[in-house]
């Protein structure tokens, strides 16, 4: 066997080294760095780092530095790296020969392939360790990209036997270790074209329903367990690799992807369960860890909760519901050959997800806790049933819980975003231009909706929805200083600004947005409350084209408000303001407010670029 080739001298030799690469006294450490790095050229290499990473009684950091060289010398190592041209790639250090040609890269002998391909996945299966254990898994995904399935046939029999043994708590490790060098496995071909996912294939068709009845058992009403959770995410993360693209079709003769459906996935009847399955996930409770009721110990802190098995569970739920939805729940948008399966899904598969979807939504108005992400996915679905008939029938008597009771709340400020504007500008203004935060902010997504709902079902939420925010802001005028909500005020200008295109366009809207301003937005340029001074420099850049009945006077006056602003206490509002001026310039009459004072200008904005990159005030500038 393998493990009896390898040397015990020269694996104690390494695990020293290992250990003093962790020296704070340089003249130990640079040496055993140096040993380290010539690794790759020593025969045997991998299979005394898999000895070390395995061994429990190691010292902890350096199982996990052996287990990290493993991972980079598999995935240098393996086969040659070669281009999409297929030209061979030099050696990931630089290294070159004295003519100057690079060095060609080492490669593990087949004998280091064999003993390592042999010994990793069994030692895998039974690391307890999450950090060790991603490491090695990483492994498996670096081997398998290349030898996986034609190098590597017995992979996929060893993890399906590991997973068959899910009925016996003792085993819970394994079966969880097993899943997750699936996910790895299945993941290589997630981006794959239809015509190169033979191997997948082959794995939903052997695996899935083996999958099926366990991710049916975990999302029971009597799973409680963390390890429950675990494996559950991991089954819904092979479902989503296997998925998000494709449904998975079947083989022909010779390995290669046909377009036949798959007995295992690609028709109704075998998908049915699985919705099932992901509804059940998503109405699971989640209770306080106070109650005491199952499942027990929920964190009490924000990032402690977003990272607790059994939310990661619904947030993959939601993904994939999400996901399906978008590819196959509006029939006119799919693709040819999976057309039919589309009208099913649209007319019986997304309605049936709207209920779990908006009994998630309901969580956060009735005093329960969601993660920011949950809540995200649940908003996209939602925004995308809003375009569907069959969706918007049903959502239709809900309309005014989700855009006053969820879309609301979800896009005013929270505290900590008040704290962030005041005391980590910077941060701040870094979030708010993020353009990352199309994919896990609830903001974004609670404002796509607010604004499919008006594009898409006008005649049933403008009107309301307009009445609703010009209440708000009639009561916030209303109020005295002390006693004013400038959060819900600064949430309805939110509102207001992002149905922008939509109100400037209809001309019985029009006609108002110039006392909108004037009333509501002009005031806040001068408010003690910073976050609503930069609110009213953003509305500018939403309501530019706002057509002026008075003599210029407004116009003179909202330069002006504007110019004052550039150099204000708080800078997220210099940013704005900035970013304000690029819309007004364009105005017709502006020019002769500007020209006079542009040397000024063009002072504020350097001072500003140099502060903070943004390149939104850099185009701004341009314009200038």
């Amino acid at each position: 066997m393998a493990e009896n080739k390898v040397n015990m001298t020269q694996v104690e030799a390494l695990h020293v080294a290992l250990q003093q690469s962790f020296s704070p006294d340089s003249s130990v450490r640079d040496p055993a760095e140096a040993n380290i790095k010539q690794l790759k050229f020593v025969p045997g290499a991998t299979q005394m780092l898999l000895h070390i990473t395995e061994e429990k009684q190691v010292q902890y950091e350096v199982r996990q530095a052996a287990a990290i060289q493993l991972k980079n010398i598999c995935r240098e190592c393996w086969v040659e790296r070669v281009s999409y041209l297929g030209i061979p790639l030099p050696s990931p250090d630089g290294a070159t020969n004295p003519d100057g040609t690079p060095v060609k890269p080492t490669l593990l002998s087949e004998e280091d392939k064999v003993a390592v391909k042999a010994k990793l996945i069994e030692c895998l299966l039974s690391e307890p360790d999450k950090s060790i254990r991603d490491l090695m898994a990483e492994t498996v995904h670096c081997i398998a990209i290349h030898d996986f399935p034609d190098q590597w046939p017995e992979l996929l029999p060893v993890l399906l036997q590991a997973i068959q043994l899910n009925a016996d708590p003792a085993q819970a490790l394994r079966v969880h270790n097993a899943l997750l060098a699936m996910r790895k496995v299945c993941k290589r071909y997630e981006y794959k074209s239809r015509e190169q996912r033979g191997p997948l294939n082959q794995i939903v068709m052997q695996s899935f329903p083996l999958l099926l009845p366990l991710a049916q058992r975990l999302s029971g009403p009597n799973e409680h367990s963390l390890e429950a959770a675990m494996m559950l995410k991991q089954i819904l993360k092979i479902f989503w690799s296997s998925t998000q693209f494709y449904l998975p079709s079947g083989n022909n003769s010779d390995g290669t992807a046909s377009s036949s459906p798959s007995p295992a996935l690609a028709n109704p009847d075998a998908l049915e369960p699985w919705f099932e399955v992901l509804k059940a996930v998503l109405t699971k409770p989640l209770p306080e860890a106070s109650t005491g009721l199952e499942p027990t110990g929920q964190p009490t802190t924000k990032d402690e909760r977003n990272a607790w098995p059994w939310w990661k569970v619904k947030k993959w739920a939601a993904q994939i519901m999400t996901r399906l939805f978008s590819r196959y729940g509006i029939p006119n948008y799919a693709e040819e050959e999976v057309k039919e399966f589309a009208k099913y899904f649209s007319q019986n598969i997304a309605p049936s997800f709207l209920g779990p979807v908006c009994e998630t939504l309901n969580l956060r108005p009735s005093g329960q806790f969601c993660t920011d992400r949950v809540v995200h996915l649940c908003l996209n679905f939602v925004d995308l049933a809003v375009e569907l008939a069959d969706t918007y029938k049903l959502l239709k008597p809900h309309m005014d819980f989700l855009l006053y009771k969820v879309c609301f709340p979800a896009m005013c400020l929270t505290e900590e975003d008040i704290e962030e504007f005041e005391n980590d500008p910077h941060e701040f203004v870094h979030k708010q231009n993020s353009p990352l935060a199309d994919f896990y902010d609830p903001r974004m997504s609670a404002i796509t909706l607010v604004t499919s709902a008006v594009r898409y079902r006008g005649q049933d939420t403008m009107q309301p929805l307009l009445g609703f925010l010009t209440e708000i802001l009639q009561r916030y005028n209303a109020t005295d200083e002390a006693n004013r909500n400038h959060i819900e005020k600064d949430c309805a200008l939110l509102m207001f600004g992002s149905l922008s295109e939509i109100l400037l366009k209809k001309k019985q809207y029009a006609g108002e947005l110039e006392g909108l301003m004037v009333t509501s937005v002009f005031p806040d340029f001068n408010s003690p409350v910073g976050f609503l001074r930069c609110r009213a420099c953003w509305m500018v850049q939403r309501f530019s084209e706002v057509q002026w009945s008075d003599d210029g006077t407004h116009l003179r006056n909202l330069i002006q408000l504007v110019l004052q602003r550039l150099s204000d206490p708080a800078l997220p509002v210099q940013i704005e303001a900035s970013k304000a001026l690029r819309f007004l310039i364009e105005v017709e009459g502006a020019d002769v407010a500007l020209l006079p004072v542009l040397p000024q200008i063009l002072n504020e904005y350097f001072r500003i670029m140099n502060e903070i990159g943004n390149d939104e005030v850099v185009a701004a500038l341009q314009v200038i």
